[in-house]
Order: structure tokens, then C-alpha cells, then sequence
């Protein structure tokens, strides 16, 4: 580990340095919400769930443009500097989290109150209670991805800012990870209509397991790769450049590619993929475009992708590996989860999809 970084982590965390911190998490995370309950935005109403549908606005994207546009007018002029965050990237990780256990105990004890018969406080606490909470209208689980995700994007930011002060510029390397990071976050806010279909939102109750995720492990851990580049100094090769750059391409196209044509085809089962009819079994598992190919190739696309951030940093340390390591384990797990709950959903109809769409993650392989 560079010197520089194991300086970092060793440093004491002062009272004073802690409370910033959580200054800045809680005035972060109010602004955000603050924004989400008053900037306009397309209102749609999610699948039906435990309860009344929830009803989402979508201007994700919106609150996502004006915050990096807010944070680089306030690093130009000189009012703000983003290496803030890096030189308290661990009080604000302690403030993070101190924030992830508060708003889980705060939501399990309202979920609870309102129920007859709520689940054991250890159960109720950990994956939560109700499917939907939400303040003020703003429905709490998706709210949690916007912090989650623009926090990413502001620590990757703030990554660069401390390189150029303290070296007067930037590496290659640096530059393709802040490019790269930047599509995936604005893509995320781009396709947010498709989140209020996936997984976590349809069928997961809102608790510690999702809160922590988003307030704590996406934006402190999934920015290991941009940490590490800080202070990094291997050059990459020309063809090193095409290969993580063809490999990004080709993971984001596999990610967002296949979950577009999902989306689509639960909204209109008559469209075309790559130019031909939508072909599908009974009308209700779509066997077109990448899902005639592999069941989860977005799960593979997704790892193609924070692969293509972590290579940007060499070879030189296997710790920012650890990122698309633990993504592959995760995500290979989700595919089992949902392989089990489409298998109870679709009965043999699901037989008959595995049967003609043999891969799962892997085409020829697995």
C-alpha cells in the first residue's frame, strides 16, 4: 500500500473532524431529498407491492446534473475544494454508517408500530419492515439510491481534484476512470424508470440490508479503484487503453442493453429487438435479443463494467480487485435468488425457458 495512503487510514479521527462529517452527510443527504421533493419530474406508479402502489417521481437525473454542476462551479471558483472529501473520506464512512444504523432503527420502530404482528426485532431491523416507506412523498427507497450513487460520483470526483492539486494534472488512467464512472452514475439516473421494476424495489423489504448498501458500501467501497489511482503512477500501454475501453464498451452495452429490452417488453410485449419481433413463451418470458442468449447476461454486463474501472489501475495491487471479486460473488448469487423466485413464479413455464435459453452469465460456459 502507498505511503501516502497508509498515513490515511491511520490518522486519528478527531471530535471535531467527525462532526464535520456529519454535518456534511446530513446536509448532503437533506439537500438531496430537499431536491427530490421539489424539482419536477415525470410521476409514475410502480407494480403493485404490499399495499398501495407506490407512486414515483423521476428526476433523478435532474438532481444528479445539478449537484455535479453545483460541485464543479464551487471547485472553479475557489469557494469549495471536492478533496474535502478525501482528506475526511473516513469520518464521513464512520458518519455514513452512524446515519445507515439510525435511519434503520428510526424505520424498523414506525414499521412496527403500525403492525400487529411485526418480525423479530433482529429480523424486522436487518431487512426491514415495510416494503415502501416513504416522507413527505418521496418514496424512501429509491430516494436512497440517489445519495448512494451521487455520493459515488462526488468521492470519484474528489479522487481526481487531489491528483491534480497534487501533481498538477492528471493520469491517463485517472482520466478513463473518471469517464467511465461519470456514464455509469448519469446512465443509472438516465434509466431510472426501469429501477422501480427490479428486484430490490418490487421485493424487498426497505431495512439495515439496503439502507447500509446504499449510504455506505456503494459509495465508500465501489470507489476503491479511483482511490488507488490517487497516487498511482503506472502508465498504461496503447493497447492496454483499447482493451479496458473495448471491455467497458462492450459490459455497458450487455448491462444496460439487456435490461432496456426487459423493460421494454413488460410495457409492450409486441416490440422489436434487433430489428425483429419480440419472440417470447406464452407472451410472458422473452426469448429475444440477449435473453436468448444468457438469463443473466446484465449480471455479466455489470461485472464487465466495474472490471473495466478496476483494470484502469493495474496490476500493481490486488486490492482494488476486491470490488469486481466481491461483484462476481453477489451477483452470482442474485442469479440463484432469481432463479428460485422465477422458478415459484412461471412453474413450467420456467422449465421450458431453461431449457431453450441454457446459459445463465456465461454463454457456452455457465
Amino acid at each position: 500500500m502507498p505511503g501516502p495512503e497508509r498515513n490515511f487510514l491511520l490518522s486519528a479521527l478527531s471530535g471535531g473532524t467527525l462532526l464535520e462529517a456529519a454535518v456534511m452527510v446530513l446536509g448532503f443527504v437533506g439537500a438531496l431529498f430537499l431536491g427530490s421533493m421539489l424539482l419536477p419530474g415525470r410521476r409514475v406508479t410502480g407494480p403493485d407491492v404490499e399495499g398501495p402502489s407506490p407512486t414515483y417521481t423521476l428526476n433523478g437525473l435532474a438532481l444528479f446534473l445539478m449537484t455535479m454542476i453545483v460541485a464543479g462551479l464551487a471547485q472553479v471558483s475557489g469557494w469549495a475544494s471536492l478533496s474535502v472529501l478525501y482528506t475526511h473520506f473516513a469520518a464521513l464512512f464512520v458518519a455514513a454508517n452512524g446515519f445507515a444504523f439510525a435511519l434503520s432503527g428510526w424505520l424498523y420502530w414506525q414499521g412496527a408500530k403500525a403492525r400487529d404482528a411485526p418480525p423479530g426485532p433482529w429480523r424486522g431491523f436487518f431487512f426491514g419492515v415495510e416494503f415502501n416507506p416513504s416522507w413527505f412523498g418521496v418514496d424512501l427507497k429509491l430516494f436512497s439510491y440517489r445519495p448512494s450513487l451521487i455520493g459515488l460520483a462526488l468521492l470519484n470526483a474528489s479522487f481526481a481534484v487531489v491528483q491534480y492539486e497534487t501533481y498538477g494534472g492528471l493520469t491517463l488512467s485517472m482520466a478513463l476512470y473518471q469517464i467511465f464512472t461519470f456514464l455509469y452514475v448519469f446512465n443509472y439516473f438516465q434509466f431510472e424508470h426501469g429501477m422501480i421494476h427490479t428486484w430490490d424495489l418490487v421485493s424487498e423489504r426497505f431495512g439495515w440490508m439496503l439502507i447500509w448498501g446504499d449510504y455506505v458500501l456503494v459509495p465508500f467501497f465501489y470507489c476503491i479503484a479511483g482511490w488507488w489511482l490517487i497516487h498511482s503512477s503506472e502508465p498504461l500501454s496503447p493497447i492496454a487503453v483499447a482493451a479496458v475501453v473495448l471491455l467497458f464498451v462492450l459490459g455497458f452495452w450487455l448491462f444496460r442493453g439487456a435490461n432496456e429490452q426487459k423493460h421494454r417488453f413488460k410495457r409492450d410485449p409486441g416490440i422489436r429487438i434487433w430489428g425483429q419481433p419480440a419472440r417470447s413463451l406464452d407472451g410472458r418470458l422473452l426469448v429475444s435479443g440477449f435473453w436468448g442468449i444468457g438469463r443473466h447476461l446484465n449480471y455479466t454486463g455489470e461485472i464487465c463494467v466495474y472490471l473495466a474501472f478496476t483494470l484502469t489501475t493495474g496490476f500493481a495491487s490486488w486490492v482494488p480487485y476486491l470490488l469486481p471479486l466481491w461483484l462476481t460473488g453477489l451477483l452470482w448469487h442474485r442469479s440463484r435468488r432469481d432463479e428460485r423466485r422465477c422458478h415459484a413464479k412461471y412453474g413450467k413455464l420456467w422449465g421450458r425457458y431453461t431449457q431453450q435459453v441454457r446459459f445463465s452469465m456465461l454463454p457456452f460456459v455457465y
